[in-house]
């Protein structure tokens, strides 16, 4: 079985399975008492966190260890607000955060807060200025993730923080997916990361609050980790953390321009391999390890079992394969299509022959989940000026198929309305109009549902 899916969770670094045994026999006892035991505990907490000041760029004392990277979210973010209280109540975020910064945003604004989601390109990136443009007198905080979790496209943190910075503004950067391969430039004032991003064992997140950042720890109070972690620390969890994160940042550039050559093979050759599909993303500012494409007709948790039959762990932004039949909500904020959607986060130490054996699976793949769906192969010409097409309880991707089967059934400069009540067809219609160069005229209300009107153009 071939893992492509790193974004999600990385297999445990041999550097981190070393340090997790050597410390489970050293690092068992309450780092908070005096005796031996207690000593050798804190010995070892104490060099972890050194060891992550410096991979995140602060200082020891500005850095604690959490449960998890959402905890650090959830943390942090409350944190700041309730810092900068006096203020105001207004959180600033962009549109393709991580749920957990999402998650955050919406208690705030159920307890009174005001949130504001900064919009992104189709690329997936925030514009300095409009970002700026979103900052008031009353921001107490700005959230901005350093690269994004599903389609890999960096954001540009550094000029942000420094609008934010001359704006009087803390800037919160959620870095769990970028810190492995460097640190996040930038004036930022919180930074959370998640060890097993990067090889570290699940269970450690970090949260780092550089000194001057107004901060007030909500909850019970607690004594260990500056009050801003309660419980006992997971000594072993982090120590392999710590040390995972500094062997991968030691084969950072190496192994970062290595993945990259094998991620350009595959945003280059996908689209010749397999016919209507979509790179998304930014293809220059973006991770090393990840690409992003989605194909039109397919459902996605259908190709992701038969790329799994075929021996390759995927991950997919599609709403099919989600509980809600909803688009990713990163999906959505691009405005790329969301069906039949494919992440391929490459692990360390992947080979060329294993991408190639990717490759060369897939284009069957496609082929064969749209053959299933009945998929267009051709389309006839015929007269009539207008179709109607009823996909009223029916899911992705077949109010796109359905479209895609009648569009030559009307003339150039006729109609095709699609009556669609799943949420991703707001989606992926304008999407596929804009693949298959259709004019898309836009959505009007129905009895149930949505009409989505397509006129044909050639």
């Amino acid at each position: 079985m071939v893992y492509f899916d790193v974004a999600s969770s990385a297999p445990l670094h041999p550097v981190a399975r070393q340090a997790l045994q050597a410390s489970l026999d050293e690092g068992w006892a309450d780092p908070a008492r005096l005796y031996r035991e207690g000593r050798r505990a804190r010995m070892l907490l104490d060099a972890a966190r050194e060891a992550a000041a410096e991979a995140v760029g602060c200082r020891p004392d500005e850095l604690v260890f959490t449960s998890s990277g959402t905890r650090a979210l959830h943390s942090g973010i409350a944190g700041a607000l309730a810092g900068r209280r006096r203020t105001g109540r207004h959180l600033v975020v962009s549109a393709v955060e991580h749920s957990a910064v999402l998650h955050s945003a919406e208690v705030h604004a159920a307890a009174g807060g005001e949130v504001t989601e900064v919009p992104v390109s189709r690329s997936g990136a925030v514009a300095v200025d409009t970002y700026g443009g979103a900052l008031r007198a009353d921001t107490a905080l700005a959230c901005l993730q350093s690269a994004n979790h599903e389609v890999g496209t960096e954001q540009p943190v550094a000029e942000v923080a420094e609008v934010c910075g001359a704006a009087g503004v803390p800037l919160l950067v959620d870095a769990a997916q970028s810190l492995g391969w460097g640190p996040v430039a930038g004036g930022w004032s919180l930074l959370t990361a998640s060890a097993h991003k990067w090889g570290g064992p699940a269970g450690v997140g970090l949260l780092a609050v550089r000194k001057g950042a107004r901060f007030a720890p909500q909850g019970p109070a607690d004594e260990r980790e500056s009050g801003r972690a309660a419980g006992f620390e997971n000594i072993p969890a982090i120590v392999a953390a710590a040390a995972a994160l500094r062997a991968v940042r030691a084969d950072a550039a190496a192994e970062g321009a290595r993945l990259r050559e094998l991620t350009e093979r595959i945003r280059a050759r996908v689209p010749s391999l397999v016919p209507d599909v979509e790179v998304v993303g930014d293809p220059v500012r973006r991770l090393p390890h990840v690409v992003t494409f989605s194909c039109l007709y397919v459902d996605g948790e259908t190709l992701l079992h038969e790329l799994d039959r075929e021996g390759f762990s995927v991950s997919s932004g599609s709403s099919c394969t989600s509980s809600t039949l909803t688009p990713s909500h990163v999906l959505k904020a691009m405005g790329v299509l969301s069906e039949g959607n494919v992440r391929v986060s490459l692990p360390l130490g992947v080979t060329g022959a294993e991408v190639d054996r990717f490759l060369g699976v897939l284009p069957g793949v496609v082929a064969s989940v749209r053959e299933r769906l009945g998929a267009p192969v051709s389309r006839a010409e015929v007269s009539g000026t207008s179709v109607v097409v009823d996909s009223l309880g029916k899911r992705c991707p077949i109010p796109v198929i359905e479209l895609a089967k009648v569009i030559g059934d009307v003339p150039v400069g006729g109609t095709v309305t699609v009556l669609a009540d799943d949420e991703a067809a707001r989606l992926d219609i304008p999407a596929w109009c804009e693949m298959r160069d259709q004019e898309y005229v836009g959505e009007r209300p129905a009895p149930v549902g949505a009409a989505y009107v397509v006129r044909r153009t050639h």
